[in-house]
């Protein structure tokens, strides 16, 4: 929770979503934004009685199939990856840019591009219909730049 106290008012500060992963009661507590659900976490029905209106947003791995369940099921966001080799999980499902230009052309619901994004890729990613992306082992595991520093070169 303290942590959780903390990672919240850097968002608020800096005008950006707070999103919890895999629980909704915890999203709950911390009065986040939303919370982000795995397909192997709490269904989107019961978690959407635990946060109410907040955003929920679901992982589709490279599945389309997962992704209209997650539609049908009324999802504010669908997340896909990973789309390259990642520091943070084993990279179980890998995606492509071809899910997120054909889930375009049936859904308005934003998509999520995450698992291995950096400074050379995201580009890529972000012109083949990702709304948004999850950046993580660039920023906080890289090597050769500061957190904030990886940020800036994101701009």
């Amino acid at each position: 929770m303290k942590i959780g106290e903390k990672i919240k008012n850097i968002c608020k500060k800096n005008k950006v979503k707070f999103i919890i992963n895999d629980d909704p009661l915890l999203a709950l507590k911390l009065d986040a934004d939303g919370c982000h659900l795995g397909q192997k976490d709490m269904n989107i029905k019961k978690a959407k009685k635990i946060i109410g209106k907040k955003i929920i947003g679901i992982t589709c791995h490279n599945s389309m199939n997962l992704a209209k369940k997650a539609i049908k099921a009324k999802a504010d966001y669908i997340a896909f990856g990973a789309f390259y080799q990642s520091k943070t999980k084993k990279t179980k499902h890998l995606a492509s840019v071809k899910i997120l230009n054909k889930v375009k052309k049936f859904t308005k619901t934003p998509t999520v591009a995450i698992g291995g994004i950096n400074d050379i890729n995201y580009k890529n990613l972000l012109l083949n219909n990702a709304n948004f992306l999850a950046i993580s082992s660039y920023i906080w595991k890289n090597k050769k730049f500061k957190p904030l520093q990886a940020i800036e070169r994101l701009k």
